[in-house]
């Protein structure tokens, strides 16, 4: 068991630090609603009864219905000054006999363990209860609010049980009007009472309503009636999510840089959606590294293919620019040869 909650019981000068644990826990049979085609799991979307549209998480306040319709929307700064507290003081009211709190006024047991340093003063109201034949009325700060609960000793160990308040205990709206009831009758009554008469060992009841499901679900997966969809687990939905999130992210950044983005087939999710059927829980940290993996690699692709153009263009203008000063050259040596026969045909005929 895991620790819910720590602080002290304090009586008189008397104060015991102590951990508070769940006593309870239920078993009870729950159901998914499922689509009965396919079994996927029926979703639930938070809309705006007024206007149809779905409402964002940020955008829901707390609303406070009066008994004639009328809806009070409450702030954060209203709830602030609601009377909150979180005292980790269980405090003792008062000792009562154990036969005056009605049963029906418990809610929620806690186990209650003693720190080392409180094992002794803890043993000390453990026995205290006992021997008096008392239970202890204490307040105690639970989640923030101040509520009202019994120290009582079972097994040796003292049990916290907190207790509704006493206006949420509904009186009936209805009488029993039997008539007279005959002695013969109460007799009877005493009779079989008396018959059926006995300790309480709860280990003699079972849940057979649940047994019977699981037997039922048993028979029905040996049967080979299981539904398996790609999306029918909670991580394999995020997964695909999260791919296509970061193909929409890639894209958005090629647009940013300038880049055409062709119409691209979208990578093939059937893969990574069975991975993760095949893992019980989906770490998200590795696909966002791959995925950074991928936008890194494309980023240096994108950079060697501008190096390579760019060196391509300069040699390309290169090669343009030698052959346009190559022809100047051989036209002014032509020039030259043309001057040169010239003179000499000048000269000869001189002399």
């Amino acid at each position: 068991m895991r620790a819910i909650w720590k602080g002290s019981v304090s009586f008189g000068l008397v104060n015991v630090p102590v951990k508070l644990y769940s006593a309870t826990e239920s078993h009870d049979v729950s159901f998914r609603q499922v689509h009965a085609k396919d079994g996927g799991r029926i979703k639930y979307q938070r809309v705006c009864s007024i206007d149809g549209e779905e409402v964002a998480y940020a955008d829901i306040a707390k609303g406070y219905e009066t008994e004639d319709g009328e809806m009070v929307i409450l702030t954060d700064d209203d709830l602030a000054q609601l009377p909150l507290t979180s005292s980790r003081e269980i405090a003792v009211e008062k000792f009562v006999p154990s036969d005056q709190i009605d049963p029906m006024l418990f809610e929620k047991s806690y186990y209650l363990e003693p720190e080392k340093t409180g094992a002794k003063p803890y043993a000390l109201l453990r026995q205290a209860l006992q021997e008096a034949d008392r239970m202890a009325v204490v307040t105690v700060a639970l989640r923030q609010r101040t509520s009202v609960a019994v120290l009582r000793v079972r097994d040796d160990v003292i049990v916290l049980q907190t207790m509704m308040w006493p206006d949420e205990i509904r009186t009936p709206d209805f009488s029993v009007d039997a008539g007279e009831v005959r002695s013969g009758e109460v007799k009877m009554a005493q009779m079989l009472v008396e018959t059926l008469a006995g300790d309480f060992d709860p280990t003699e009841f079972e849940d057979d309503y649940a047994e019977a499901v699981e037997a039922l679900v048993s028979a029905k997966i040996e049967g080979g009636e299981v539904k398996r969809t790609a999306t029918s687990t909670k991580s394999s939905g995020e997964v695909v999510d999260l791919l296509a999130a970061l193909q929409k992210s890639v894209a958005a950044a090629k647009k940013a840089r300038g880049e055409d983005v062709a119409d691209e087939e979208p990578e093939d999710q059937t893969d990574e959606a069975d991975e993760a059927d095949e893992a019980d829980e989906t770490d998200e940290k590795p696909a966002r590294k791959t995925a950074a993996k991928k936008t890194a690699a494309k980023k240096t692709s994108a950079k060697s293919t501008a190096k390579s153009t760019s060196k391509s263009t300069s040699s390309s203008t290169a090669k343009k620019s030698s052959a346009k000063k190559a022809p100047a050259k051989k036209t002014a040596a032509k020039s030259a040869a043309k001057k040169s026969t010239a003179k000499k045909a000048e000269t000869r005929k001189a002399s």
